[in-house]
């Protein structure tokens, strides 16, 4: 899965332990390092796309600039959908609160 704006994506990369070691630097006692991956922090969001209702994903960094966007009433890359009875400005996250 992937961001629909910026196209963020999964990294590998890898996760090292803070080992101390043992004086002597006995190789059995070094910090391991293993192999991982580094996901983007992705919400299901509602979009409108020529008027019509899209799901897609989109990272934090993208939706926290479309809120910002709305609520400096500058238009935003994208249009968020919001059911009927949503206000202007109406911060995505209200049904989380």
């Amino acid at each position: 899965m992937k961001c629909f704006h910026c196209k963020k994506e999964s990294v590998s990369g890898r996760s090292h332990t803070h080992h101390r070691g043992v004086a002597g630097g006995r190789w059995k006692k070094r910090a391991p390092k293993t192999q991982r991956l580094f996901k983007p922090n992705l919400h299901k969001m509602f979009i409108l796309v020529n008027d019509k209702k899209t799901r897609v994903f989109l990272c934090s960094k993208c939706l926290k600039r479309v809120n910002r966007d709305v609520k400096e009433g500058v238009k935003p890359f994208i249009t968020l959908y919001k059911p009927y009875g949503a206000g202007v400005g109406v911060s995505a996250f209200t049904h989380l609160k």
